[in-house]
């Protein structure tokens, strides 16, 4: 079965540009084909593997970076989820002249955003992608009357943003309420946040921070479903049962027998 072309694809075909899909940039023939382009920059944008060192020079200004992050804070795969997960009140989009580093090339330009309490990942790419669309325009205006400088980055304040492990989103209720629901909103849409109820496989949308006190992962309020966590507790307000749909945790109380004293594991 043939995969959905991706938007970038889609408008390049209707406008019959050239595409080009390797299956991997390090083979020579590549890097050939990408320099008979004759191309003044290469723009590279959430393609989540290094680059080889001739990709990045086989256009005349090299390859121009788009990273959803203020580097040098949270480098690498994953940045706005660990800036949601670490509690961070700002982010931001870079944009950069790439190296042979993970993210480590000078800065071009930053611009800055505020992270709200209510922001989720899906909510925080959308509007660092138009911050970033918009940003990537400067740039590359200035990339060509000859006026961009890179900056190196600095060096304090660099952090390391890992790349999403599944295990990572099946919350531990030892850890305090905030860092939970800090957790619900960095895995909303995707992955989502996962705990077991009853030995089922469920998925926690949406949560609310309260206080409380009970056994880490113990039902502790079945007027509404009230977890306590390893420090304060969490009100579970839309989640989805395997196989289920996503619901309010209300809908689900009035469909399930969920009693105090059962465990979120």
């Amino acid at each position: 079965m043939r995969g959905t072309p991706s938007p970038v694809k889609q408008l390049a075909l209707r406008h019959k540009l050239r595409v080009e899909q390797p299956q991997t940039l390090r083979a020579p023939d590549v890097e050939a084909r990408l320099r008979t382009l004759g191309a003044d920059v290469v723009v590279v944008a959430a393609y989540g593997l290094i680059l080889p060192a001739p990709i990045l020079r086989c256009a005349t200004h090299g390859a121009i970076n788009i990273h959803g992050s203020l580097l040098p804070r949270w480098r690498g795969a994953a940045p706005i989820q660990r800036a949601i997960l670490a509690g961070d009140t700002e982010t931001g989009v870079s944009i950069m002249q790439m190296d042979e580093g993970l993210d480590t090339g000078p800065l071009f330009a930053t611009r800055s955003m505020p992270l709200g309490p209510d922001d989720d990942f899906g909510r925080v790419h959308d509007k660092l992608a138009e911050l970033g669309a918009a940003l990537l325009l400067e740039v590359l205006r200035a990339v060509q009357d000859g006026s961009a400088r890179g900056t190196p980055q600095p060096a304090a304040g660099a952090t390391y943003a890992a790349k999403i492990e599944k295990s990572e989103t099946r919350l531990d209720w030892r850890r305090s309420a905030p860092e939970l629901e800090r957790a619900v909103r960095a895995f909303r849409p995707a992955p989502g946040a996962t705990a077991r109820l009853l030995g089922e496989p469920i998925k926690i949308w949406r949560a609310r921070v309260e206080s409380g006190v009970g056994a880490p992962g113990t039902i502790i309020d079945t007027g509404k479903l009230l977890v306590a966590c390893g420090s304060g507790a969490l009100t579970i307000e839309e989640l989805q049962p395997a196989g289920g749909r996503r619901m309010a945790a209300a809908d689900f109380l009035h469909g399930h027998r969920i009693e105090r004293g059962m465990r979120f594991e």
